[in-house]
């Protein structure tokens, strides 16, 4: 679906920020860029700051004029920091994806154009108004300006996380260790009461639990280890802690002995 999504680059002046905003469309999935008039393309720099996006600065489309590359777009928005006499649509990045989204998954589904103008002056108005909507990244007012590839970033990602949320597919990726199978087993009620015990008795061994006076302290232990839910890999974890402890107390128990 991403692939009817267009990036389009105004006239752009600085060739590393064409490698950036490369990098940024590569890192959320998106993969058609479109450079309108820019002032210095190729260029090593641009290749060296897209850092691996190289296939989107080689397949990039460089045309004369923002109506050439807006010529079959179904939907066009364009970024805008600048208020404007005009009234105009103006929605955040997350409005903007949604809007795009929807168009994408619409019975009218065509190309898509997210329009990003100059890094000094943005896109002029008679730019703009060729987009139906004006994105508006809420920025720190006192320091508003954004770097080219960060604003790619920003709709990019925002589009990616709409896009997830959409298809039921998780947002948060779990790091899954590949050499502990276990790592996501979790603990059985079994393993759960032997290591209350063996808790209980290193406590009790190292004077922290008195049991003729315990104070509702296992009560509160079990209550703490439930709520983690620990897996198999964390509780043998945990016992061989325990038992390295009843080792080291054994030691010092020995050599006090001997003194």
């Amino acid at each position: 679906m991403f692939d009817k999504v267009r990036v389009v680059l105004v006239n752009t002046s600085h060739p590393g920020n064409i490698g950036g905003a490369a990098r940024a469309m590569k890192n959320m999935g998106l993969s058609q860029l479109v450079l309108v008039d820019p002032e210095r393309f190729p260029d090593p720099e641009a290749v060296s700051r897209a850092s691996g996006a190289d296939d989107l600065l080689s397949n990039a489309r460089v045309v004369a004029t923002l109506e050439e590359a807006l010529a079959d777009c179904v939907l066009v928005l364009g970024t805008s920091a600048r208020d404007r006499r005009i009234p105009w649509p103006v929605v955040d990045p997350r409005e903007a994806a949604d809007k795009v989204l929807d168009q994408l998954e619409g019975p009218a589904s065509g190309p898509v154009a997210l329009v990003f103008g100059r890094e000094d002056s943005g896109l002029t108005s008679d730019e703009l108004q060729r987009c139906r909507f004006h994105v508006h990244i809420p920025s720190n007012p006192e320091f508003s300006s954004l770097n080219l590839a960060t604003a790619v970033q920003v709709l990019a990602y925002e589009l990616r996380m709409q896009s997830l949320q959409r298809q039921g597919q998780p947002t948060k990726m779990q790091k899954i260790e590949t050499t502990a199978p276990d790592n996501e087993v979790p603990a059985t009620a079994e393993q759960m009461e032997l290591f209350y015990q063996h808790l209980q008795q290193v406590l009790v061994e190292i004077g922290f639990l008195d049991p003729q006076h315990p104070r509702k302290l296992m009560s509160r232990l079990r209550r703490l280890y439930g709520r983690s839910q620990p897996n198999v890999v964390e509780m043998n974890i945990l016992r061989g802690i325990l038992t390295e402890t009843q080792k080291a107390i054994g030691v010092q128990a020995s050599g006090a002995r001997r003194h």
